[in-house]
Order: structure tokens, then sequence, then C-alpha cells
């Protein structure tokens, strides 16, 4: 009693020599930390020491990763269907995104990837949840999904279960590549898809006019009224009207009809359709052969789109093969073997350092509100606050 006494007489005397100055001195907020160093140094040892045995009762969490690689984009495919012609703008136009690997990262954090992994491993039960939608917030914070600069995506998935972590990351992978199977995502995928559905309609059209021509039932003798030649150049020329059409409801979804590359597509499709109105003018058709010319022409431009898209389909295909697989895994997440958090050396740290400063902060108001009792006017001044808290509270 007569130490703590001495002390609190001492860190009084202290304060009052701070006050009495116009600066504080740090040899005197020195003294006031010896004369509690009893408590400054104890205290917060205590507290850490706590907080480490706290740290041992609380289950480890283990984390495990899982790394892949993005699919591999053909360069070339955008010249080799360039050298096709008026085809060639059907390539695919820009999917808007910044990166591929933005789009991949939305494709891992979909719905319909959560929602796969949920019934595969019934995450409602594990999780206790009621709703999916809780289900699905359950497994975003267990889950985190990054890429580096280095253009690989990581998938690392905390738990207690060190095995269940390392299948769960896993398992995002796998549900990746189940999507993309249903997905056209690639640039060589964009375009398989587009020209064979066009392959297969004008398949089916040209199938159509095919019969159709057998069944005129005039001999193709009559053509010598109207050459061949003559009904090929038409056929052409309206196929290649078609495919500009295409072409410009394309550029649409991803320029305006301002843009100078627009504004050349409309001038050449004019001078497609100002070449095929002069050919229908020359092309000489005697009026018995009528009907069989328009379905010869019919035909023909059938067979030329038809042999168009299926160029382009083939390309499109090759282009798709070479990329390879779709999700290349560079690390396959393993079953962990350290624990990742809690950090008990880094938990006892901090609650060193956070105890030792909040005592160092408590001796000096203590010591503060002492010396400051001893004034009386700064007595009544506290007397007055403590009589207001009362007051709210009791509101209250």
């Amino acid at each position: 009693m007569n130490m703590s006494e001495n002390a609190t007489s001492n860190d009084q005397a202290r304060m009052g020599e701070m006050q009495g100055d116009d600066e504080i001195s740090f040899l005197d907020l020195l003294q006031v930390v010896v004369d509690n160093l009893r408590l400054l140094v104890l205290g917060p040892l205590l507290c850490g020491l706590a907080a480490l045995g706290v740290s041992f009762t609380v289950p480890p969490t283990y984390s495990a990763k899982t790394q892949f690689l993005l699919p591999h984009q053909q360069s070339s495919a955008a010249s080799i269907v360039a050298s096709l012609g008026a085809l060639g703008g059907l390539a695919g136009p820009a999917s808007g995104l910044k990166s591929p690997t933005d789009q991949y990262i939305a494709f891992l954090k979909s719905v319909s990837v959560q929602d796969a992994v949920i019934e595969r491993f019934e995450l409602m039960k594990k999780y206790q949840a009621k709703l999916k939608i809780d289900a699905r917030l359950a497994l975003t914070e267990s889950v985190k999904i990054s890429s580096g600069k280095d253009g690989l995506i990581s998938v690392e998935v905390d738990d207690k279960d060190p095995k269940f972590a390392a299948d769960l990351a896993n398992a995002h992978v796998d549900e990746l590549r189940n999507l993309l199977g249903r997905l056209a995502v690639t640039e060589a995928q964009q375009r398989r898809l587009f020209f064979e559905k066009q392959l297969q309609i004008t398949k089916e059209n040209f199938t159509k006019a095919d019969l159709a021509l057998k069944s005129s039932g005039i001999n193709s003798s009559v053509l010598k009224s109207s050459p061949a030649s003559a009904v090929e150049v038409v056929a052409r020329l309206k196929a290649g009207i078609s495919v500009q059409e295409v072409k410009l409801g394309s550029m649409r979804n991803y320029l305006t009809e301002s843009s100078p590359d627009f504004k050349q597509a409309l001038s050449e499709l004019a001078s497609l359709k100002s070449q095929l109105s002069k050919a229908e003018k020359e092309e000489p058709v005697s009026q018995g052969a009528s009907d069989y010319v328009a379905r010869y022409r019919e035909f023909k431009y059938q067979e030329t789109m038809f042999e168009l898209f299926a160029k382009q389909f083939e390309l499109a295909k090759v282009d798709e093969s070479r990329e390879g697989a779709v999700i290349q895994v560079l690390d396959v997440a393993e079953p962990p073997e350290k624990k990742a958090k809690p950090k008990n050396a880094i938990i006892a740290i901090i609650a060193t350092f956070a105890s030792g400063f909040a005592l160092l902060l408590l001796v000096y108001v203590r010591v503060a509100l002492k010396n400051a009792s001893q004034n009386e006017e700064t007595r009544l001044k506290l007397f007055a606050l403590k009589g207001a808290w009362q007051r709210a509270i009791w509101r209250q």
C-alpha cells in the first residue's frame, strides 16, 4: 500500500509540474511511465498470454488453392477469315470485355457455377442454410477467386476440413469446364457456332432449290436463250448482297452508323445492289424459259451461299481444335498440411501491443483526473459533467 500511495503521489506531483509549465517535458512523461512500469509491462504480457491461450482453442482453418491457365486465342484467325472476301466481317465482333480474365472470373462467380457446387457437396446442409441464397453467401465468404499479372486465375478455399477445401477448389474448375461446354466463349467457338447455324439454314434452302429446279420439267437446252454464266453472275451478286446485309447487322452491335467502317460497308452494299440491277436488266430471258431460269438462279444463289458458309465453318473448326483444352490446370488443389489461421503468434503480439497502448493511455488519464480533482474549478466542472451524464442515462 505504501508503495502504491507513493507512486500515486509522485504521479500527481509530476502532472502538477507538467500543468504549471507552458511546455510538457519529455522527461516528465517518461517519469510517469517509469512510476507505472510494472503495470505497463506485466499487464500487456498477461493479455498476450491470455490471447495466445484462447487462440489455441479456436478450430484451425485450412486453405487449399488451385491455379489454371486461360484458353489460348488464335491470333491468325482474323487474317485467315479476312482473305475470304465479304464473309470476313462475320468473324465475330469484339466481346466488349476489357480482359478475358474478367470474363472467366465472372463465370466462376456466376450463379450457375455456385448452384452446381452447392448441389454437388450439399452445402445447404453443411452451412445450415434454409435458402439457397444464404448458401451462396456462405460459399462466397469461404472462396477467394483472383488473377495475377502472369495470366493465371487462382481459386482458394478456406475450410476446417483440409480435404474438403481441396475438393471444393477443384470442383470450381470442373463446373467451369461444364459451363464452357454449353457456351461459345473463344473467337473460334463463336465463329464455329455462328457458321454452323448459317450452314444448316443454307443447306435446307439449297435442297429446296435443287428439288424445285428438277421439278420444273424444262430441258436445260433453253439456257441457250439465257446463258448460264449470266444467271450465275446474278446469283452470286444476290449472295454477296445477303452476306453484306448480315455483315452490317453484325457491325451494328459494336459500331455506330457514323463510323467510317460502317459507312464503307453501306457503300459496298449499295454498289452490289447497283450491279445486280444492271445484271438483271441485261439478262436475256425468253418467255418460255423464265420459270426455269428463276429456279436456276435461286439454285446457284443457294449453292454459292452454301459453299461460302461451309468453308467458313471448316476454318472455324480448325481454329477451335488448335486452341486445345479450354481449361489447363497448372496446380491441382491438394489437402493442405498446415493450417492457414488462426496465426497464434500474430494474435498474441497484436494483443500485447494493443493492451500496452490501452494501459498507457489509462495511466495518463488516471493521473490527469487525480491531479485535476485537486483544483477547485476543475473539480466543479467534473462534478457538473458527471451529473449531466447521469441525467442523460436516466432519460434514456
